[in-house]
């Protein structure tokens, strides 16, 4: 295998890019995770900005240093051999606050989008231990916050539920469901998403692919009829045995 410093050098040669950053990455999440220190370290960066979060006094420089530590932590939480361990040690809880911020100047911007970078790197892979995890913190409040300081965080938020939804059609959860459905309706409350959930909102969502986990909670059919009625859905999903639900649409 080629040393580090070689496979850095290919990244320069097109030809070799590929390769060189496949065998990069394949090594670094757990050579950072493994190595004496490195993670408290990079918690240190992170824990060491709190203190000019409120009142908000980062500076350009302070946001580049924690966000450098920020995108190591991504690749620790994308990578399989790490991802549990990073989660089983609740790594991802050190970053709400970074999410729960209102400043829009451009340090806190690129604060909020490099720590939603962390957290979808996490959903990448479906994994329904790392949702529960997820739904069972305060990360959705945090995120309907970060959508609310840019459309781009909307969005971002947005593929992480999708994501989350494209898992449980393989993976079926009427939990998770219900979790889901639950956020998507309290996205639906915010007038900017509300508009735009009405073409990026799953057609999983708007058929009748769930309609088992469906039939079993009214709860959770109750919400998702509420959604489709905020974003302007005439007809709900009709269950699967020819009985519908649309009687039970709000005026």
């Amino acid at each position: 295998m080629a040393s580090v410093e070689h496979l850095v050098l290919e990244l320069s040669n097109p030809d070799l890019r590929e390769n060189a950053l496949h065998e990069l990455s394949k090594d670094l999440a757990p050579l950072l995770w493994n190595s004496f220190g490195t993670m408290a370290a990079l918690l240190q960066e992170i824990v060491s900005i709190y203190p000019v979060i409120s009142p908000p006094n980062l500076t350009p420089a302070q946001s580049n240093r924690v966000c450098n530590a920020l995108a190591l932590l991504q690749c620790v939480a994308s990578h399989l051999d790490t991802r549990m361990q990073f989660l089983n040690a609740h790594i991802p809880l050190y970053l709400y606050p970074f999410l729960n911020t209102t400043s829009k100047s451009r340090p806190f911007e690129y604060l909020r989008l490099t720590s939603l970078g962390v957290i979808g790197a996490l959903v990448k892979v479906d994994d329904t231990e790392v949702i529960s995890f997820l739904l069972s913190t305060e990360i959705i409040p945090l995120c309907l916050r970060s959508m609310e300081m840019g459309t781009e965080r909307f969005y971002a938020v947005g593929r992480v539920l999708g994501n989350m939804v494209a898992t449980l059609v393989e993976q079926p959860s009427c939990r998770l469901l219900k979790h889901i459905i639950r956020c998507y309706l309290r996205l639906s409350d915010n007038q900017s998403a509300c508009e735009a959930l009405r073409t990026c909102l799953p057609d999983m969502l708007r058929d009748a692919t769930f309609s088992s986990c469906l039939r079993e909670d009214p709860t959770a059919r109750r919400w998702l009829q509420q959604l489709l009625h905020n974003i302007g859905v005439n007809r709900v999903p009709t269950l699967q045995g020819g009985g519908g639900f649309d009687h039970m649409m709000v005026s």
